[in-house]
């Protein structure tokens, strides 16, 4: 098992600080294993301009949008938006 080192941008990180702690626990937990196993949790996938695949999860109501870089070892969390048509709010 290769473990990846996790790259969160900050545009990724001020969204979290928006969320009431258990939301934003429950997406750190998600997060760690992402690092683990990337590409399990896979849902969907888009390019970037640049060409690069950039893989999106699905958790808790929550589109996590993730780069994994093969050959640096790391998995770079690009940014978290809500899913569409999900209208709940999150509960701390």
């Amino acid at each position: 098992m290769i473990e990846y080192r996790l790259l969160v941008d900050l545009e990724a990180v001020v969204e979290l600080d928006s969320l009431p702690k258990r939301s934003r626990s429950r997406l750190l937990l998600f997060f760690e294993k992402l690092r683990t196993y990337p590409e399990e949790h896979c849902a969907a996938e888009e390019r970037d301009d640049r060409g690069r695949r950039i893989s999106i999860a699905t958790q808790a109501g929550w589109m996590i949008y993730y780069w994994t870089d093969f050959a640096d070892r790391h998995v770079k969390i690009l940014k978290v938006r809500r899913m569409p048509g999900d209208a709940t709010r999150h509960k701390s």
